[in-house]
């Protein structure tokens, strides 16, 4: 997200940014944040840092997931004001939503029911950042503001299997499941090399030995394992139509007083089942062999698709459609493993 926002604000014109990475700055170091905004002389800040997962890291560590997220976003609010910025923009989340909230998820339904057990930590840390807006905004009348993006992909996403989002997952483990049929081990062991070792369960499926040293006859039959029964439904956005939504906010300079919130959802509008994203990633990789749902784990929230009519009615709109988003994502995908893009 942040280097997507990046390169938009580049193309845009703009020369005079400023960013960090984690092992320059650690955001959770109240310390450090401080000094770097006394040294930096900021004028805008975007808040894009986050701890992020999806369902199987958000259950497996949610006490890093509150913490972390809670640490960043308080320190660096807090100094931003202390240094006099007048205009933050605080990137959330739509899991900040109630698991059952009516759909389309419009922004007053934050708060009005109880939240998704699996990433219920992450969501109290993404809610607290949009109070802790509203509250700066009103206590100090700086302007302060937040967008809650749906679920987000493209280059420069994680592809660790164990704490990667839905889309960066299943490309990886379509990915591996079509080099393992075509029993290229060579392949295979650069993906690892390049995104982190392979769990064992998707060893096992797609005919992979436990050591990486060897392909199974098991991996002529090599299949794609999913969480979940294919049936809960998600909206997806490109990331780089994130970044123009952010840029598109950025120079409003303020949302609008009549629009009633200080918050705004970025989406398409538009969702599907994890089953029909599932098929187009099968088509985009190539991948010819089965895929099987693994009932036993957790879809997380039924359906998340969000109500972006009040961004529309400002003159924003997503521009990237899906298939070619994914056809995007796993060329950055192969040309970070193998050199090469999609031709």
């Amino acid at each position: 997200m942040g280097s997507a926002i990046f390169r938009r604000l580049t193309a845009a014109g703009y020369d005079n940014i400023v960013t960090r990475s984690h092992a320059e700055l650690d955001l959770a170091e109240q310390k450090a944040v401080r000094d770097f905004f006394r040294q930096e002389g900021i004028d805008q800040v975007v808040l894009a840092a986050a701890k992020v997962g999806g369902i199987h890291a958000n259950n497996a560590y949610p006490a890093d997931f509150i913490y972390q997220n809670l640490m960043i976003e308080a320190n660096v609010i807090q100094e931003a004001y202390r240094a006099g910025v007048a205009n933050l923009l605080f990137l959330g989340s739509s899991c900040i939503y109630p698991k059952f909230a009516p759909q389309p998820m419009r922004e007053e339904h934050l708060l009005t029911g109880i939240l998704e057990p699996t990433n219920e930590p992450y969501a109290i840390a993404k809610i607290a950042g949009i109070k802790m807006c509203e509250a700066y905004n009103r206590q100090h009348g700086v302007n302060y503001y937040s967008l809650m993006p749906t679920n987000l992909y493209g280059p420069g996403d994680n592809y660790h299997l164990e704490n990667s989002h839905v889309i960066p997952a299943m490309l990886r483990k379509f990915h591996l499941a079509r080099l393992a049929m075509q029993g290229d081990l060579a392949a295979i062991r650069r993906d690892e090399a390049t995104w982190g070792d392979i769990p064992f369960e998707v060893k096992k499926v797609i005919g992979l030995a436990p050591d990486s040293s060897r392909l199974t006859p098991e991996s002529r039959a090599a299949k794609v394992l999913l969480w979940g029964t294919g049936k809960a439904r998600r909206e997806f956005l490109h990331v780089d139509d994130l970044a123009a939504a952010c840029v598109f906010v950025l120079r409003m300079g303020a949302l609008p007083a009549d629009l009633g919130v200080s918050f705004l959802n970025v989406g398409t509008g538009i969702d599907c089942t994890i089953a029909e994203v599932a098929e187009q990633i099968r088509s985009v990789t190539g991948f010819a062999g089965e895929v099987v749902y693994d009932t036993s784990k957790p879809d997380g929230t039924p359906q998340k698709l969000l109500d972006v009519a009040r961004i529309n009615s400002l003159g924003w709109r997503p521009e990237v459609a899906l298939v070619d988003g994914l056809r995007d994502a796993y060329g950055g995908y192969l040309e970070e493993c193998d050199g090469h893009r999609l031709d």
